[in-house]
């Protein structure tokens, strides 16, 4: 009679299998001319808003999305109030470690960079749904 991996046995592969693939993909195929940092200009109907591109991956990405790429595209990060940082004339910006990009995300952090401005945002992470790229800055 055959013998069959045990279920952990399986698991265990699967998750080994999976995190090869999460290594590989992690893997950056830039060309070298992408730089390592930029400031994206985002419009979220009629405002606009800023975030600092702290890394090369995040930087790529963007340019995906400013190229139309079918990439994930809603824009996610922590708040800091009270510093405009790059994203002035706002008093505040998106804090730069921890911005990411998702196909989806809870509707509770949607909304126009003014709801942010005034508080009607309460909450500490920014998601605007609908926000577009619109520039790419590169920072020196």
């Amino acid at each position: 009679m055959p013998e069959f991996p045990r279920p952990a046995s399986v698991g265990l592969a699967l998750a080994a299998t999976i995190g090869l693939a999460v290594a590989v993909s992690g893997c950056s195929t830039q060309s070298p001319a992408t730089p390592s940092r930029a400031v994206a200009t985002f419009q979220v109907v009629d405002q606009s808003y800023k975030v600092e591109l702290p890394t090369s991956g995040l930087v790529e990405h963007a340019q995906k999305l400013l190229e139309g790429e079918d990439v994930p595209a809603i824009p996610v990060g922590t708040i800091v109030r009270d510093d405009a940082s790059v994203n002035e004339p706002w008093t505040w910006h998106i804090d730069p470690t921890t911005l990411e990009f998702a196909d989806f995300t809870t509707e509770v952090c949607d909304g126009l960079p003014e709801y942010v401005e005034d508080g009607t945002l309460t909450s500490d992470v920014y998601c605007p749904w609908s926000a577009k790229i619109t520039e790419i800055e590169v920072l020196q």
